[in-house]
């Protein structure tokens, strides 16, 4: 099942995308349709107002998250493009509802920096309040899986050893177009099942990151267990799980992302982000 959030005349809804429609469920967006303990029910038995997929408006998929957690370093060849080790631990760095736009919608460069990289990310959004599980436990928690763009201000992230500030710029992060539930992207039921898919970034066409899911190294649901011995996870929350290698911080030299340039972020059986980059006027 594939769920996503569109913007309609009436305001935002929770819809359920089939082949040709969406479908609505009666919910303002997938966070408020998740926050209900019999959501896949209702999702899949939904009857409402249709609309055509191909004139959809997609807004932030869940647009007002309770959390946003991140992963750094979580891909073995990013790892290495830094010059750095795998670490022991998730290192671990939130960002904020304000941040986060639709699929399609335009990024916005902010006018303070000139430093602004790309970074493809898999996240996952939670389906079940949960604390202190573990990792065999963690797949029950996971209402799907989204495509997601950590685009970061690399020199206000690199100005104090902390990375929020270079994280948290408005209008930055690009999430959807849809949530895919785990059984119809990993076409497997069994309780290790784990997604392992291809990941790309483009920039006007240009493939500049391409690797694979299977390089990262703490995946789902080890970075689940570790979250919920923290803090608790409620539905709705997202977690992204890292970037792989060929961002634009590490080239030489750096690249980053320019006024007008479309930045396209691909996870193989999720879909595509597609966004202009569009420099802020003050």
């Amino acid at each position: 099942m594939r769920l996503a959030t569109v913007r309609t005349q009436a305001g935002t809804r929770a819809v359920r995308l089939d082949a040709d429609t969406a479908v609505e469920t009666g919910d303002a967006d997938v966070g408020a349709l998740l926050r209900r303990p019999d959501w896949r029910d209702r999702a899949a038995e939904a009857a409402g107002p249709t609309h055509s997929v191909d004139d959809l408006d997609y807004a932030p998929l869940v647009p007002n998250p309770e959390k946003i957690l991140c992963v750094g370093a979580n891909y073995r060849d990013h790892i290495a493009e830094m010059g750095r080790q795998p670490p022991e631990f998730p290192t671990l760095f939130a960002k904020f509802p304000p941040t986060l736009i639709g699929a399609y919608d335009d990024v916005l460069l902010p006018s303070v920096s000139d430093a602004v990289d790309w970074e493809a990310e898999l996240a996952l959004v939670i389906g079940k309040t949960v604390r202190h599980v573990s990792a065999e436990e963690a797949p029950e928690a996971i209402a799907g899986y989204t495509v997601l763009n950590d685009v970061s201000v690399r020199d206000y992230q690199n100005r104090t050893l902390q990375w929020l500030q270079g994280k948290m710029f408005e209008a930055t992060t690009p999430i959807g177009p849809a949530l895919v539930t785990p059984d119809e992207l990993l076409g497997d039921s069994s309780p290790g099942a784990t997604v392992n898919a291809e990941i790309s970034t483009e920039v006007d066409g240009e493939v500049l990151q391409h690797s694979d899911t299977g390089q990262l190294v703490f995946g789902p649901y080890d970075l689940i267990a570790y979250i919920s011995a923290i803090v608790t996870l409620n539905p709705g929350d997202v977690i992204t799980t890292g970037t792989p290698g060929g961002v634009g911080h590490a080239r030489k030299p750096p690249r980053y992302l320019t006024d007008g340039a479309t930045l396209t972020t691909r996870i193989a059986g999720i879909g595509e982000c597609r966004n202009v980059c569009r420099k802020e006027k003050l």
